[in-house]
């Protein structure tokens, strides 16, 4: 099933691509997808120095939609993040923007990207900044989704705070049982995505749609500032690995798995998911049924926008605060009843480990018949393109 995706951007894309002007991050994306692990990306030969084993291993493409060859580098992130979450509780917050901004979202992606991490590190820093609640540092991480369950367009912030931060040399407790007030964090929020809104609207910043005018925008975010936006704040966690690790799966992959693929022809793509429920434990199983071209826009209108990262850290685990982080860690040691984890980033997941893990019994890099690892012995070169075909 890993090649259903593949065999889909193989047959119907260039037909698809033909019939409307795609931006080249997207034809970037489904060359990609279309040719991983193939001879056009180029690879590798190895083999026993015996003689009794020759492999040409063809290189993956590496892109954050494609779901064959995502495995290693989604573990090696979480690998990664798991070795510097803090060991102490940590909270889940998802920030989601009203359906009425998507059109908007759609003519200014990389601008109300960033609009939207501003925002919800903004809110998230006044308020734990504030006595009331924290009046601390926490460790903060952001990550963009952009998809629902059904594929459709869908922006939000999964964010995972630490519970607690560092204040004046000492590691501070929340203040309060449930940590932040769901109805307040949310007013925030609101209060500074419209406030930007409007700010970038009265500079010319944002684009708007060709049938969309300003008026009536205006009027349409004096109504959202009445309406209750969709901010939830999840139980504490005693620890946050199970928030990284859910996290993980939409880091890399693409929002379908190759687990959920049922069934595709020249008329329709069929795969399963669920409903959002307020009970997703109860949520049953559905099935989904897009004609191939819904599809595809479906699927590419979630490549990630060029230059911009989709998973950001602020605070304790922002970039520079190395020594915060290892001063917080030692704090927390004697509060914690699980060991503190080593970080070694020097040394990632190799592909052999991640086989292992993923099949284990397996010796890869190894040859089967005398036991002895597999030599390099030269590359196989491509030359990608200039420009993608269709563009």
């Amino acid at each position: 099933m890993n090649g259903f995706l593949q065999s889909i951007f193989r047959t119907y894309f260039p037909a698809y691509s033909r019939k409307r002007k795609l931006p080249a991050s997207r034809h970037r994306a489904a060359y990609l997808i279309t040719h991983c692990r193939s001879a056009v990306l180029g690879g590798h030969v190895q083999g026993c120095v015996e003689g009794h084993v020759t492999q040409v291993r063809y290189n993956s493409c590496r892109h954050r939609l494609c779901a064959q060859c995502a495995g290693l580098a989604r573990e090696r992130w979480l690998e990664a993040e798991r070795n510097r979450l803090l060991p102490c509780a940590h909270h889940h917050i998802i920030f989601t923007i009203p359906h009425e901004f998507i059109t908007l979202w759609r003519y200014n992606r990389a601008h109300l990207t960033q609009v939207l991490f501003d925002c919800v590190s903004a809110t998230l820093k006044q308020l734990l900044g504030d006595p009331r609640y924290l009046g601390a540092e926490p460790g903060i991480l952001l990550a963009l989704h952009t998809w629902s369950r059904s594929l459709a367009l869908h922006p939000h912030i999964h964010a995972l705070v630490t519970d607690g931060g560092l204040h004046n040399g000492m590691w501070v407790s929340p203040r309060r049982s449930h940590f932040l007030p769901a109805r307040v964090t949310m007013m925030l929020f609101r209060g500074k995505f419209l406030a930007r809104i409007r700010h970038d609207l009265d500079s010319g910043i944002l684009a708007l749609p060709p049938d969309q005018a300003i008026q009536p925008l205006l009027h349409l975010l004096n109504k959202l500032g009445r309406k209750k936006w969709n901010v939830q704040v999840c139980p504490r966690y005693a620890h946050g690995e199970g928030v990284v690790r859910y996290l993980a799966r939409y880091v890399r992959g693409g929002p379908l798995k190759p687990a959920q693929m049922v069934s595709v022809d020249a008329k329709n793509v069929v795969f399963r998911y669920r409903r959002h429920s307020a009970d997703n434990e109860a949520s049953t199983a559905q099935i989904m049924h897009l004609n191939v071209e819904t599809f595809l826009d479906r699927y590419l209108e979630h490549t990630p926008e060029p230059r911009q990262h989709q998973v950001r850290r602020y605070g304790l685990l922002a970039p520079g605060r190395a020594l915060a982080l290892a001063q917080a860690r030692e704090l927390l040691k004697p509060l914690s009843v699980e060991p503190t984890p080593t970080i070694n980033a020097q040394t990632p997941m190799t592909w052999q480990t991640y086989l292992e893990r993923l099949c284990p019994g397996t010796k890869p890099g190894i040859c089967p018949q005398c036991g002895q690892p597999l030599k390099f012995f030269g590359r196989l070169t491509h030359a990608p393109p200039t420009m993608y075909p269709g563009h």
